[in-house]
């Protein structure tokens, strides 16, 4: 995608000349300053911002970018890898940060992912294997930046997060991001097999090596050959596979059944689990030399509860889909039926919001999906054993935003908890990392 203007604020001129390289037809205009960007922005209505410097300065460029409506996306470019700065400024309001070195290619593609990402929907145009995540959390979207460094390299993956989350989406974007990306994607979910079966569905077997092998089958590391092999559900591995599978990841051999030899394997291995892997570990359940060679890179994706703001566009995206597939007559949702769904749990995280929508459009006769529209499930009282959300149902009746609802629900909490974030983060049932987060975006001490 070639952006009509773009305005770039940067003191160096390199990265001037690599977008006139890259984008031959764009009107690029460049600021030295924050501030002469600034002046600049009004003037020439960009398509899209680019920002090169030190994240700590580019406050009151992102605050105008909030501020202006139909504003143009702002990628900010820093000068060192840090995820606590990917964090701040994702939080700021930028759609993307990328570090140097930055090479042409990568530059393009992140311009690509930025001006599709407004839309929300995964577009046939767009090259980007992540378009399929549908986020504007800070959270997904600094795991979907992470997942695509990672990418890069062949390094061992491992995605933990609760059932529902999108743990496959991403073993599959990172595998179409990667230089293994002509070869196969082949998964398997250990817990889906029986384990007297699941050695021979790893490694294969000759034939002839048991009662049943009247022919050669080979495994799905086999299969996998120059591409990746995504495990799914790892934890339920038996110890007798965990110990073979140690031994692929060592020496990138396999043996398959009745096979004298040892074969040379090329793939790369993405593993997944829902389950704490260390908790397991104590138990006497999981290896932990096992989980060392897995835990190279790690990605945690976050619940849906942790994310609320991406409620509404996931649940947009599913409806769109439905539409086109097979008619569907809701067109969007009311801020009563969002706040309801903001007060859910959501054990299942996406693929219960999928089953929601699913519902909805069987029972749901009319275009704008009301509080009594929705499913039981999704209506039901906070319980008794958390008391810092009891006022919320009231809280509805009053008409509250999601978003006032939230910040009042934090307030409850701190003030219940006498200002004591970790106590308050308990009564909450969040992360502490998430509370001061939330704490930060509504400018609560």
């Amino acid at each position: 995608m070639n952006p009509d203007r773009l305005l770039l604020v940067s003191l160096g001129s390199d990265l001037k000349l690599v977008l006139h390289a890259a984008f031959l037809h764009a009107d690029i205009f460049e600021a030295a300053t924050v501030s002469e960007g600034l002046s600049m922005w009004s003037e020439v209505s960009p398509t899209l911002v680019i920002v090169e410097g030190n994240p700590h300065t580019l406050g009151p460029l992102l605050e105008y970018a909030r501020q202006v409506t139909q504003s143009a996306p702002v990628l900010v470019i820093g000068n060192r890898h840090s995820v606590t700065d990917a964090v701040e400024i994702m939080r700021a309001g930028a759609v993307d940060y990328l570090t140097k070195p930055l090479r042409s290619d990568d530059l393009q593609a992140a311009i690509a992912r930025v001006l599709d990402r407004p839309s929300l929907l995964p577009s046939s145009a767009s090259q980007d294997p992540f378009a399929s995540i549908i986020s504007v959390s800070p959270q997904m979207n600094l795991m979907k930046q992470l997942a695509r460094e990672v990418a890069s390299t062949d390094a061992t993956v491992l995605i933990t997060g609760e059932s529902g989350t999108g743990k496959e989406l991403f073993a599959e974007a990172i595998h179409r991001s990667s230089r293994r990306a002509a070869g196969p994607l082949v998964a398997l979910n250990c817990a889906g097999i029986p384990e007297n079966l699941l050695e021979s569905e790893l490694f294969g077997y000759e034939s002839g090596a048991f009662t049943d092998a009247k022919r050669t089958k080979p495994g799905r590391f086999q299969l996998a050959e120059g591409g990746t092999l995504f495990l799914d559900e790892i934890g339920e591995m038996s110890s007798t596979a965990q110990a073979k599978l140690l031994r692929v990841l060592e020496h990138h051999t396999i043996d398959p059944l009745g096979d004298t030899r040892s074969h040379k394997v090329n793939i790369r291995i993405i593993a997944a689990t829902n389950e704490d892997l260390l908790a397991q570990i104590k138990a006497g359940r999981f290896r932990l030399d096992l989980y060392y060679r897995l835990n190279v890179y790690q990605l945690r994706i976050p619940p849906l509860r942790e994310r609320l703001e991406d409620i509404e566009p996931i649940l947009l995206i599913f409806l769109e889909r439905i539409r086109k597939e097979r008619g569907c007559r809701i067109k969007t949702l009311s801020p009563p039926a969002l706040a309801v769904l903001g007060n859910h749990d959501w054990p299942g995280n996406v693929r219960e919001l999928h089953n929601v929508v699913e519902w909805l459009t069987i029972t749901c006769k009319e275009d704008v999906i009301q509080p009594h529209h929705l499913p039981a499930s999704v209506k039901t009282p906070p319980s008794t054993d958390r008391p810092d959300l009891e006022s919320k149902p009231s809280l509805l009746a009053f008409g509250l935003s999601l978003q006032e609802m939230e910040k009042k629900m934090l307030e409850e909490a701190l003030r219940k908890a006498s200002g004591n974030v970790s106590e308050a983060s308990r009564l909450l049932k969040m992360t502490r990392n998430t509370l001061r987060y939330r704490m930060a975006k509504y400018h609560l001490s």
